[in-house]
């Protein structure tokens, strides 16, 4: 059973982040191959097929309010502020 087994759950987790990715780093490249930028407003994405790369589009650090994307600076300091707290000293003597 492979929650008994902590290694086997890890490996599973990691196999499936895997097969995913690599189907939409494929499917991306596929839409990619066959996407026809030369009219987008009577032909667009959409219309032609497309589902990863509008979606993949929509990636990334949004401000949920206003929609818009945050700055360089702003998105650091969220990094910096993550990792100092996500951070866990090892136990040992100081």
């Amino acid at each position: 059973f492979v929650l008994n087994d902590l290694g086997r759950l890890l490996a599973v987790h990691i196999m499936h982040t895997a097969l995913v990715s690599g189907w939409a780093g494929s499917m991306a490249l596929y839409e990619l191959a066959v996407f026809d930028p030369s009219d987008p407003v009577l032909d667009p994405m959409w219309r032609q097929g497309m589902f990863v790369i509008p979606f993949m589009t929509r990636l990334g650090i949004t401000d949920r309010v206003t929609g818009a994307t945050l700055s360089r600076r702003r998105a650091r300091a969220s990094r910096v502020l993550l990792r100092r707290l996500c951070y866990v000293e090892p136990p040992g003597p100081h």
